[in-house]
């Protein structure tokens, strides 16, 4: 192998398990549906540092097919930030626009995490549906800071195995999301009914919409 950086299966699991704890600090797993959301991600995780220390399957293959038209295209530690190979980025590849969005949108997926988890949880202390925050622009802030995350690490460090998960996850917090939305509609009834119409699901409208709370 060209490159010494791969083959370290010990920061394969070193980095998955800091990653997992990281996020669940953040949201706070307690549900069986919480959970799935965690092994989804954890999933994802597992794909990326496989690649990332262990075994650089994707430069392989695409190295075999494209490495005559991207010279850098290798199979090396660097090699892996396949979105500066293909643009023919030769500086330090970890301050390339790619990767340097990628920072941005990964602190930014675990802020919005933190942040509505707090709301969320406040929210249950009182018994009353949580509208606050984040979830004033959207019904399922946490789902979205996890794909937040996620779509950092593929601007950071694309593979083949992790842009075939991407939709596939989406898919399954998709699901879970409807899951919980029947849960919490037969709780808050109308109220819920009301923020749902005004609020979408995952992607925040342009324009901010107040939300006024029904008397329970």
């Amino acid at each position: 192998m060209a490159d010494a950086a791969y083959g370290l299966w010990p920061l394969v699991i070193l980095n998955t398990a800091l990653f997992v704890a990281f996020a669940v600090s953040f949201f706070h797993p307690h549900s069986r549906r919480d959970w799935r959301a965690m092994g989804a991600f954890t999933a994802f995780l597992v794909a990326l540092f496989t690649e990332m220390y262990g075994i650089p399957l994707t430069i392989y293959l695409l190295g075999s097919w494209l490495g005559s038209r991207f010279p850098l295209l290798r199979d090396t530690h660097a090699g892996g930030h396949l979105w500066n190979d293909l643009i023919g980025w030769t500086g330090d590849p970890h301050l390339s626009p790619f990767h340097l969005a990628s920072y941005l949108a990964i602190g930014g997926g675990f802020i919005l995490i933190a942040v509505a988890w707090r709301h969320l949880h406040d929210a249950a202390q009182t018994g009353t549906l949580a509208t606050a925050g984040p979830y004033a622009r959207v019904r399922h802030p946490q789902y979205d800071g996890f794909l937040l995350v996620m779509i950092g690490f593929l601007l950071q460090w694309p593979t083949i195995p992790t842009l075939i998960m991407f939709p596939i996850l989406v898919l399954v917090y998709t699901r879970l999301a409807r899951s919980e939305e029947r849960d919490v509609a037969q709780r808050y009834g109308e109220e819920w009914t009301t923020y749902a119409t005004r609020t979408p699901a995952f992607l925040p409208r342009m324009t901010r919409v107040e939300h006024t709370r029904t008397p329970r």
